[in-house]
């Protein structure tokens, strides 16, 4: 299962940020247009742990530098099953579906628009992936985050049904 993590266990380690989309967006106002921009933003360190969050100021350079602290405040260590994610998963946030499979060894990341950037920096390197429904950067983002935290892995599924992991195996 994915577990939060505090970002002081891991002080240690640099993270890979990258900004997926950013938006410039018009308040109106009695007095005029209030412009600010809003960033997506994600972070990781490429052995499994990421963090997604949005940051939104006057400025770009500080929307970004705002996304970048809330992602790293909400950081999760996702199970990865070597280079890929131990099963399948979908997740739909509004409009747009996100549907992750694991792939072969060498398949590489096959995945598109705002989903790559959060698969690579969290560190995996074989898996196919399809969104569906909203092309919107913003929801397809977040499905893709919450695909990731939502994954579970074999030990931990185990130990939910008090079983040892080759009975959950023989199970099947």
């Amino acid at each position: 299962m994915s577990v939060r993590v505090k970002l002081n266990e891991l002080e240690d380690q640099d993270f890979e940020e990258r900004v997926i989309h950013i938006d410039r967006v018009k308040k109106t106002v009695k007095g005029g247009d209030i412009v600010s921009f809003r960033a997506l933003v994600v972070v990781g360190n490429k052995k499994g742990v990421v963090g997604f969050a949005i940051g939104k100021a006057r400025a770009t350079p500080d929307a970004i530098a705002k996304g970048v602290d809330r992602a790293k405040k909400n950081l999760w260590r996702i199970p990865l099953d070597g280079t890929t994610i131990p099963h399948q998963i979908q997740t739909r946030i509004g409009g747009a579906i996100v549907f992750m499979k694991p792939a072969s060894r060498g398949t590489g990341v096959i995945a598109g628009g705002a989903v790559r950037p959060v698969l690579e920096v969290a560190g995996v390197h074989d898996i196919l992936s399809k969104r569906l429904g909203s092309n919107a950067p913003l929801n397809n983002a977040q499905a893709a985050f919450q695909c990731l935290v939502d994954l579970s892995d074999a030990p931990a599924v185990a130990e939910l049904r008090g079983k040892s992991v080759e009975e959950l195996m023989t199970d099947k």
